[in-house]
């Protein structure tokens, strides 16, 4: 049974993201959200309930989306949910440490950090990513072309980065996906 606070946040990110299409939308929370339980699952000593929150909330002030400041939107949520300011400061940690631009060769301190940071980059990769890199760049007039240079920019290099042995096992099968994906656009367009 999922813990009460855990459905709210649910609620809060379908409502929060409920009009945004680019790719950083409620149902990629959920992905990041599942992706974070499934490789919490192999450490037990982890704070699943911290794991939980930040992943579900880790875009509610993202810059890209927001005019937000230190993480306003998840600080209001998790205050009006009687959280403590000390497990707030612990999820704010996280969800500072997961931004692939803002912390690109960074690794989190926490396991907890490290947790939802691969789960947030799993998200980029496989078919997800290829949809999501091609949903975004669309919505910010980017070209077909610029979209596949994020693929180098960006995409290519996060199975490399990725801190835990579960999220390593997980992202290999993806990014054999997107090699796959560029060698046929590779064909397709010469």
């Amino acid at each position: 049974m999922q813990d009460p606070i855990v459905e709210k946040a649910i609620s809060y990110i379908e409502e929060l993201f409920q009009s945004n299409a680019d790719g950083h939308d409620a149902k990629h929370s959920m992905r990041v959200y599942k992706n974070a339980v499934t490789i919490a699952d192999s450490y037990p000593e982890a704070d699943h309930l911290l794991i939980c929150l930040a992943s579900l909330l880790h875009d509610a002030d993202d810059h890209k989306l927001f005019d937000t400041k230190e993480n306003e939107n998840a600080k209001a949520f998790l205050r009006q949910n009687n959280i403590s300011e000390t497990e707030i400061d612990a999820i704010c940690q996280i969800i500072n440490s997961v931004s692939f631009s803002k912390n690109k060769d960074k690794s989190p301190e926490s396991l907890e950090g490290k947790i939802v940071q691969d789960a947030d980059r799993l998200d980029a990769l496989g078919a997800v990513g290829i949809a999501r890199t091609f949903a975004y760049g669309g919505k910010h007039g980017r070209s077909l072309d610029d979209s596949i240079g994020h693929f180098h920019e960006k995409l290519l290099l996060l199975t490399d980065s990725m801190n835990t042995e579960e999220a390593k096992d997980m992202a290999r099968k993806r990014h054999a996906f997107l090699l796959k994906f560029l060698e046929e656009y590779q064909s397709e367009t010469n």
